[in-house]
């Protein structure tokens, strides 16, 4: 259950990948997390949405989310299947089991 956040478009620019969400995950004054250890330590939703991207991909390098936009530095770019699983972590951040 909960509602799965729409990711209205995603680019990426070299190294980044830009996800662009339909609801504010953050403040306008943004969260950086280049370490699962800083995520960890953060008790905010950036803060949570970082744990997973940088846990999920040991090629993520860092996580910065300012309001609705999720970007995701990675290690040699992104391919596919990267790409696809960072969007889908995002995507269902809120869902908490299976219907």
């Amino acid at each position: 259950m909960g509602q799965k956040i729409e990711i209205s478009s995603s680019v990426t620019i070299g190294d980044v990948a830009v996800f662009d969400t339909d609801r504010t995950l953050g403040g306008q004054d943004g969260e950086r997390f280049r370490s699962v250890d800083e995520a960890e330590a953060g008790t905010t939703y950036p803060a949570a949405v970082a744990k997973a991207l940088l846990t999920a991909d040991d090629g993520v390098k860092s996580v910065y989310i300012n309001s609705n936009v999720v970007s995701v530095e990675r290690a040699g770019g992104w391919d596919d299947a990267a790409l696809d699983q960072a969007g889908t972590l995002i995507r269902d951040f809120f869902s908490f089991y299976d219907e």
